[in-house]
């Protein structure tokens, strides 16, 4: 098996996008599953903090909403499915309680690499450049990069 990638890639392609890509050392089915099912979402979503799953409808226009608790603190989390391709793709709003009013529609997809590893790209877009900046700026990617070490231990076990 390939040693473990935990690089995170987050770039901004354009003025209102981000894109994230990691490549986990798990076959596709597994880190579908991990995504697809609200059990294990709860276990890696929020970098590993207890999560409340409050609600997961996984279709076509379903709302889920998801609360972080940290430190003493609670973060939410909310949006609707807009498409789900199993194990290709799925397309949702993500509004963050910090940021209310500002919605993206982030775009993730899965690719089988064929050695055992599956690489998810997720690309946000923002409606304008000045909240593309403040997700940016909010510590999202290194929020980010400790919700993927939480699913590599999740993968792991």
């Amino acid at each position: 098996m390939t040693t473990q990638n935990t690089t995170v890639t987050v770039t901004t392609p354009s003025d209102r996008a981000i894109r994230v890509e990691r490549v986990f050392d798990a076959p596709l089915d597994r880190v579908w599953a991990a995504h697809s099912d609200p059990g294990q979402l709860a276990r890696w979503w929020g970098r590993g903090n207890r999560l409340d799953v409050e609600k997961f409808e996984f279709e076509r226009g379903g709302h889920w909403r998801f609360v972080e608790h940290s430190d003493g603190e609670t973060h939410g989390f909310e949006g609707r499915f807009r498409e789900i391709t199993p194990k290709e793709r799925i397309v949702q709003t993500f509004e963050w309680d910090g940021m209310p009013g500002y919605v993206s529609i982030d775009t993730a997809t899965f690719a089988d690499l064929g050695d055992g590893r599956t690489r998810i790209v997720t690309e946000s877009l923002f409606h304008t450049t000045e909240e593309r900046d403040g997700m940016m700026q909010s510590g999202m990617a290194d929020g980010l990069s400790e919700s993927y070490a939480a699913l590599d231990r999740l993968l792991a076990a």
